[in-house]
């Protein structure tokens, strides 16, 4: 089976996780061609901005024919986040050429995926505690229109221009860190909304990126080629998957390759990341078993509740 074949089918399989939860792509893209495919970090993370500054526009669109994006928090994002994705591009390429800039991609891509772990940790235990709040009527309803929103201009033009920054260098964040900075930013925000913004906000994003590693990066055109032809058509079938699919049990899946993929690409020999993510296996289930308990939910979420009670 040829090299590229090979790349295709595992661009599709990382399609559907993308397609199912909204995130993951960047994040398991680029470590899986760094560990598997023997490919140099920089050229990597080239080629996966490209492919994904093509795809992220498609549910971008559906999105905003839905009326499910702040588009003035998409603004002031942008003007952050586009010059900083540009910056982390010339960051990276300031650092030289050989080895040294690789070695520092492959250390910041671990950084960027234990932060992405992290942070879909926090984001469903946040989602936990938002559905306490209002089963126990502690939290204001839902508006049924959109909801008047303050922006916080300077903090998140602060995000987008960190977030940028880390997406320009790694090509990990514009699915997963931005995303748990604009829910401590704007808790009003409907889960629909923050996944919709934080998409359309992500195509100027990428694609700034994207367009830095065209011209100061090492982007590969026939890299880029294979990953789209696999990951197209994942995404549309974990789109389609996703109505039914536990999406909790899948976050929980992606946050554990994402320490995994963070693990060896901190250079953690075999063993030591065979421990922890054993203890991690055994312990991490139980503490969550614990935090349901402490906010008034089973220990375990019942099948034919699963889509109504949180993750």
């Amino acid at each position: 089976m040829s090299l590229d074949l090979l790349l295709t089918i595992a661009s599709f399989g990382i399609g559907i996780v993308v397609g199912l939860t909204g995130m993951g792509g960047g994040a398991l893209m680029t470590p899986v061609l760094v560990l598997f495919f023997n490919v140099p970090p920089l050229t990597a993370v080239s080629s996966d901005l490209v492919a994904s500054a093509v795809m992220k526009p498609v549910g971008s669109v559906v999105h905003l024919r839905r009326g499910t994006v702040n588009l003035s928090l998409v603004k002031w994002l942008c003007v952050g986040s586009v010059p900083g994705a540009f910056s982390g591009v010339l960051i990276a390429r300031a650092l030289g050429r050989g080895q040294e800039v690789q070695d520092f991609i492959r250390i910041a891509l671990g950084v960027a995926l234990l932060l992405a772990a992290i942070g879909l940790t926090v984001r469903a235990y946040l989602r936990v505690v938002e559905h306490a709040r209002r089963r126990d009527g502690r939290a204001a309803p839902l508006p049924q229109g959109r909801p008047s929103m303050t922006i916080r201009v300077l903090p998140t033009v602060v995000v987008g221009l960190i977030g940028g920054i880390v997406v320009g260098i790694t090509s990990v964040g514009s699915g997963s860190l931005i995303i748990i900075a604009l829910m401590a930013l704007y808790p009003a925000l409907k889960a629909s909304e923050l996944v919709g913004t934080d998409l359309v906000q992500a195509v100027p994003l990428v694609g700034a990126a994207a367009l830095g590693h065209i011209l100061f990066g090492d982007f590969k055109l026939e890299l880029t080629t294979s990953l789209l032809l696999g990951c197209v058509p994942g995404v549309w079938v974990g789109a389609h998957l996703s109505a039914r699919a536990p999406g909790g049990l899948v976050r929980r899946a992606l946050a554990f390759v994402l320490l995994a993929s963070a693990l060896k690409l901190l250079h953690v020999s075999n063993i030591h990341t065979g421990i922890i993510l054993l203890l991690v296996a055994l312990i991490a289930p139980l503490l969550w078993m614990l935090v349901r308990r402490r906010h008034g939910f089973p220990a375990w979420r019942p099948s034919a509740a699963r889509s109504k009670s949180p993750t």
